[in-house]
């Protein structure tokens, strides 16, 4: 994080000089103690440049290569260099932008979120290492620092369009048949059989429909349905959480989250001790909101269905 201040500049004159050395010193341990200057991340076969446009590509839907380079602060050119590689490995899709067709919209392939979550994993383990070694009152320290200086440095965004949940109705359960195979089919390439899975479940939960202990939830923004989550019975203290979704254009408000919390809070009205859930290692976004929900793994098994060789994951939280 060098200055970008001019020593003569009005700026640097009312920054104190300790307070720049502070800055600079903690950038180089920063850099340093989380091995980033590495040329390669682990065993990983990507640059730490590469890691961030493929983090960026995977969380942020058809995104324009210039985004990613505004984002990033990446040159054009070495941009340009990690789209054509990740395209001639198979990892990303491009379409010309409508507007201007010099421009290219990027999307990851089944294959490029496949190495996404390899690549998440392995970080996310190096991360939990690094934590494990600390007490848990410094490892609280350390987050709550981390969340204060990304608080005070980063600027505010624009305020994010109003995510209404409302229970569901008459319709519902085709649109959520539909989006589900849809959405999955485009992103991981399953075939038709989780279709016929979906189906089955929504059927299913309305056929044996008890109001008491389940409920399904769709989320809206501006009138229009982007998401749903169901809650389930699966034994008397024990719920499920089923058939998370978000579409695209939604992705990046929270509705996800809101879905989460909502199904955790009306298990617990429920009268559940505990949740429970069945997802797959390659879902990236939705185990990160479980993570961050509470949830735990408690398992993991390969699989063949939908076409693909899968890790089902089951997760689990008290009430």
């Amino acid at each position: 994080m060098p200055s970008q201040l001019s020593p003569s500049s009005p700026a640097a004159e009312c920054v104190a000089d300790d307070q720049i050395a502070a800055v600079r010193a903690f950038n180089r341990f920063y850099t340093r103690r989380l091995g980033v200057l590495d040329q390669h991340l682990g065993k990983s076969p990507f640059s730490l440049s590469e890691a961030r446009v493929l983090y960026e590509l995977a969380h942020r839907d058809e995104l324009a290569a210039k985004e990613i380079g505004n984002e990033l602060g990446l040159d054009p050119g070495y941009l340009s260099r990690i789209i054509q590689s990740f395209d001639e490995k198979g990892l990303i899709t491009r379409r010309p932008l409508p507007a201007d067709r010099r421009q290219y919209q990027l999307s990851l392939t089944a294959k490029g979120r496949q190495a996404f979550a390899k690549l998440n994993l392995s970080s996310q383990n190096e991360v939990a290492a690094m934590l494990a070694r600390l007490s848990a009152s410094d490892a609280s320290r350390l987050t709550q620092a981390m969340a204060t200086i990304e608080a005070v440095l980063e600027q505010r965004r624009t305020q994010p369009a109003a995510v209404m949940l409302r229970s569901h109705r008459v319709g519902d359960m085709g649109w959520v048949v539909s989006r589900q195979a849809a959405a999955y089919a485009a992103d991981y390439d399953w075939d038709i059989s989780y279709e016929a899975l979906v189906a089955e479940i929504c059927a299913q939960f309305i056929r044996n429909y008890d109001a008491a202990r389940e409920h399904c939830w769709i989320a809206e923004v501006s009138g229009e349905p982007v998401g749903s989550v169901f809650l389930v019975k699966a034994t008397d203290e024990i719920a499920k959480l089923r058939l998370l979704q978000v579409e695209k254009k939604a992705r990046g408000l929270g509705v996800g989250r809101a879905l989460v919390e909502q199904c955790i809070q009306g298990a617990r009205e429920r009268g559940y001790s505990k949740m429970t859930l069945w997802t797959q290692s390659i879902l990236v976004a939705a185990r990160g909101i479980y993570q961050s929900a509470g949830f735990r793994l408690v398992a993991t098994e390969p699989h063949r269905s939908f076409g693909q060789d899968l890790v089902g994951e089951t997760w689990e939280r008290d009430l």
